[in-house]
């Protein structure tokens, strides 16, 4: 009895100790594709030769401080604004009738007996069907998005016609949850301004990332049964 008692404790114990843990806040988790990468290795400068000049040591005064090889940090400002608006309307209309007379033979209308019916009155056999459709529908879809701010974001590759392949992600920690910044695309060196700042709307086959996690998060998501309601698969 005394050791069922002291593993229920121990059980108690650990439950509680989970649940604090639980209750704590996390730190933002890092996305491996969005990881840094390290600056290219430099090739060994040649030995000395005794003159002023050496190969691989020369510093230009005018160089700028614009990104252009592996590991460089380049500063995206971020001024997304896209609104779209989409409205449609339909509208279907069809009816249908037909009419079969009473057939006849031999100059005689064709008539049938009710059974049950006293007197045997006959039956016409013509037929009269009718159908009718009507159907309008319309929807209006507006969405208005902003997007400001700015990301560092790192060299992870030099194309052959000179372009730059850029990625970063910015972690910010808050209290009820995490929030994620990401950026991704292509960059011309033209583009890059003398500040070593670029616009996201010139960074090509760009992709832009906010997303979060924590209570804050799932207190504004959907639950499962909600979107078994509004799904396809919902009959009704």
């Amino acid at each position: 009895m005394i050791s069922t008692l002291h593993k229920l404790r121990n059980l108690a114990m650990m439950l509680l100790v989970g649940l604090l843990l639980a209750g704590c806040q996390s730190q933002p988790k890092r996305d491996p594709a969005f990881a840094p990468v390290p600056p290219q290795v430099p090739k060994p400068a040649a030995q000395t030769n005794g003159a002023i000049y050496q190969a691989g040591f020369e510093h230009s005064w005018f160089e700028n401080v614009r990104a252009r090889r592996v590991g460089d940090i380049l500063l995206v400002t971020l001024v997304e604004n896209t609104e779209a608006k989409h409205t449609n309307a339909g509208k279907v209309k069809k009816s249908n009738s037909n009419t079969i007379s009473n057939p006849t033979l031999f100059g005689k209308a064709l008539s049938f007996t009710l059974p049950g019916v006293k007197g045997g009155a006959g039956a016409n056999l013509g037929m009269d069907l009718s159908s009718s459709t009507d159907f309008s529908g319309s929807g209006e879809n507006t969405q208005n998005n902003q997007f400001k701010g700015s990301i560092a974001v790192m060299v992870t590759e030099v194309l052959a016609n000179g372009y730059l392949k850029v990625r970063g992600e910015k972690r910010i920690s808050m209290t009820g949850g995490n929030e994620y910044i990401r950026v991704s695309g292509i960059v011309r060196p033209e583009d890059i301004d003398t500040d070593n700042t670029v616009d996201s709307t010139k960074i090509a086959d760009a992709t832009l990332t906010y997303v979060g996690d924590g209570q804050n998060t799932a207190a504004s998501t959907m639950g499962w049964l909600a979107k078994f309601f509004i799904s396809a698969i919902m009959p009704f």
